[in-house]
């Protein structure tokens, strides 16, 4: 059906689900293709999705001897081959050996001496980075010729070896987060999120262990790790280290770079205990503001606030917006609490003003209906945030305790 055809190619995944339900076949060919193909090669994992749901067989074989699947292998293609591997079809013994097999080769070569392989050519390559605005990763998309991969191989391996029950070894796991330096990158975030699923003792040791490497990004996997473990597994539950960030305070007390530390702070907080306040506290005056921003969540004692209050004029809006937002969740009677919050209800960032508002308006504070003028005409950005109908559930709790 050309209409199908046409919408894949645009990539319109609500055309094309509307297709399907007036009963186009899935499996429709374009150019001696099925159409999965078309979004296969466009990365489309929305279309990918619509045409799976509706049948479309993913290892159907193709002229070249490939497949749906394999191609989205191939192609480097994390959250397709996912999709395509745990589609309405499950999968062969044979195909997921096939497609593990595939997904190792391009990972033990690396994406680029993989492509030149498979091209037989020698020149440039463009490379542009790939941004996924709604998980918040990046990867990097490799062209050369009329052969176009993105370098989340790494990842395609790590996660389908942890969906079919491969425990691959942490030093394994770590040097594939470690070929991509980067916490945003698709590779590490996966390495990160499989490791952090095992929450056991052995994992925990291995990741507290590498603090002690010389090399600042094996420290910074090692907190990234630490972190993920002490978040716990948030979809079976379980966080048996939640109360453990006080084991990271030596570490933390000795970290010079920036990062690592914001990032060992950052897991210290799911912990309370005097050590970590005191660590947090000696942040105060970091020269990084991702550090000062995490100090006032390592505070516990009431006698530390009027600390982290110096905070909420720091000349770092990311550090204002996180005092902003602790004081917002602090429930002590401090009258300074309320006092700083109408403070950063004149703050140059709207964002700030609303959550000082809505501080406000939940600590039952009346400054709130005065201080709700100054948030201005909403950015189209900010609009649908819960906390701006915050002074109006002040307004109501209000009537209900006058009787109205």
């Amino acid at each position: 059906m050309r209409e199908l055809v046409a919408a894949v190619r645009r990539g319109d995944a609500e055309a094309v689900t509307s297709l399907l339900e007036s009963g186009a076949d899935p499996d429709t060919l374009a150019e001696g293709l099925p159409v999965l193909c078309l979004a296969v090669a466009a990365y489309d994992t929305d279309v990918a999705d619509a045409l799976l749901q509706a049948g479309a067989d993913p290892l159907r074989p193709l002229p070249d001897g490939s497949t749906p699947l394999t191609r989205a292998v191939d192609g480097g293609s994390h959250l397709l081959t996912h999709a395509l591997a745990t589609g309405r079809k499950p999968l062969t013994a044979p195909a997921r050996a096939e497609m593990l097999a595939r997904a190792r080769r391009w990972a033990d070569a690396g994406a680029e001496t993989e492509l030149r392989r498979i091209t037989g050519l020698t020149g440039p390559i463009e490379r542009i980075r790939v941004e996924d605005g709604e998980i918040g990763w990046w990867c990097e998309q490799l062209t050369l010729g009329p052969a176009t991969v993105r370098d989340e191989h790494r990842a395609i391996l790590t996660s389908m070896e942890a969906l079919y029950g491969i425990r691959t070894p942490f030093g394994e796991l770590a040097a594939r987060a470690l070929a991509h330096p980067d916490r945003s990158h698709v590779v590490w975030c996966d390495v990160v999120f499989t490791l952090g699923r095992r929450i056991d003792e052995e994992t925990w040791q291995r990741s507290r262990d590498l603090l002690d490497h010389p090399d600042r990004t094996h420290r910074l996997l090692a907190a990234d790790l630490l972190l993920s473990l002490i978040l716990g597994d948030v979809v079976k539950g379980g966080q048996p280290f939640w109360e453990r960030g006080r084991e990271l305070v030596p570490w933390a007390e000795q970290e010079e770079d920036p990062q690592v530390l914001a990032v060992l702070l950052h897991a210290m907080t799911h912990d309370s205990a005097p050590e970590i306040e005191a660590v947090g506290l000696s942040c105060l005056t970091h020269p990084d503001p991702r550090v000062r921003a995490l100090v006032p969540e390592t505070v516990h004692r009431p006698e530390s606030l009027t600390t982290v209050l110096a905070l909420a004029h720091d000349e770092d809006p990311g550090v204002r917006e996180a005092v902003c937002h602790w004081l917002a969740h602090h429930r002590g009677p401090e009258p300074e609490v309320g006092d700083a919050l109408v403070s950063l209800t004149h703050d140059e960032q709207q964002v700030i003003r609303i959550g000082a508002v809505s501080g406000l308006a939940v600590r039952d504070d009346p400054r709130c209906l005065e201080a709700g003028h100054r948030i201005g005409p909403v950015a189209e950005e900010l609009r649908d945030d819960e906390r701006l109908h915050d002074v109006w559930r002040y307004r109501r709790r209000r009537e209900e305790a006058d009787g109205g």
